[in-house]
């Protein structure tokens, strides 16, 4: 049993639902939204989604990752709250310089033991293994068995999401020209996932917004399969806010689902995908730590 108390830190990419956050004492560094007027905001802070959203008809804004002196400021909180290490979860270092960073002001910092972790992956799927690391703690987990554990989980971990239009990801450079061409002249809505290296991939191309949704489920399904149990999550933007639909389809295509986690997509991604998203993840879980 581990004997440490280990603080759990992210950042808001990870759309770790708030309520978990809260109730497990987790520190969260904001991604920050920027507009061309020079005023720049904090994800979950000072700007919701559907202030971001109410402004796409004048402006579609970009982000940046959190500022270095708000990483080191939580660094410093868990410190001065009693914590005798902390482990950060990253959004994939792939889609987001925010593991690096972290990763260079955890080396500078002599008297806390930091573990970072890149999760390869974005969104609630990155939340997953937020939570993931919590259980862990919580079962008494040694400090020192942590980072293999949460790798391991995030390997384990796979995301799949479909928006209605294209233009937002091809804005961010998160999908290429050729893709964003062709899904427009012939309704493609391909369905996005992260790959192993952590940066997007297309999972399938599908044609029309049913089908997406349809083959959404099967991937999943698939990725289920290989594990007896998974943990699953739904997280979406306004108007397609269908969380209950969604369960109830993942429930019927995934029966080896244990768990559900929702969460609404936060004021940084949505900036990259738009509003409409839907997106599925599932974890496999570790039997032999049960």
């Amino acid at each position: 049993m581990s004997k440490k108390r280990i603080a759990v830190l992210t950042d808001s990419g990870t759309n770790t639902p708030a309520e978990f956050i809260a109730a497990h004492d987790i520190r969260v560094a904001p991604l920050r939204i920027n507009y061309s007027d020079g005023t720049t905001y904090e994800s979950t802070v000072n700007i919701t989604p559907e202030q971001i959203a109410s402004r796409f008809d004048q402006e579609i804004p970009s982000t940046s990752l959190p500022s270095p002196e708000k990483i080191h400021t939580l660094f410093d909180d868990v410190k001065a709250s009693g914590y005798d290490a902390a482990v950060f979860i990253c959004i994939s270092s792939g889609l987001s310089a925010t593991c690096d960073t972290v990763r260079m002001i955890a080396q500078d910092i002599s008297d806390l033991p930091i573990t970072v972790i890149d999760t390869k992956n974005i969104g609630i799927a990155a939340g997953l293994i937020v939570i993931e690391a919590v259980r862990l703690i919580e079962a008494g987990v040694p400090y020192e068995e942590l980072e293999q554990k949460l790798v391991a989980a995030s390997q384990r971990t796979r995301v799949f999401f479909s928006v209605p239009a294209l233009n937002f990801l091809r804005k961010g450079g998160r999908i290429s020209e050729a893709v964003y061409r062709i899904g427009s002249v012939l309704n493609i809505k391909p369905v996005l996932t992260c790959e192993p290296t952590g940066t997007y991939g297309v999972a399938k191309r599908t044609r029309g917004w049913e089908k997406s949704l349809k083959e959404e489920l099967v991937l999943a399904a698939t990725e289920a399969q290989k594990y007896p149990h998974v943990h699953a999550a739904i997280s979406c933007s306004a108007p397609n806010l269908i969380y209950t639909e969604m369960e109830e389809r993942m429930r019927q295509a995934i029966p080896n689902i244990v768990d559900f986690v929702t969460s609404d997509i936060g004021s940084d991604l949505l900036v990259h995908t738009g509003p409409g998203l839907v997106g599925i993840a599932v974890q496999g879980i570790d039997e032999a730590s049960l």
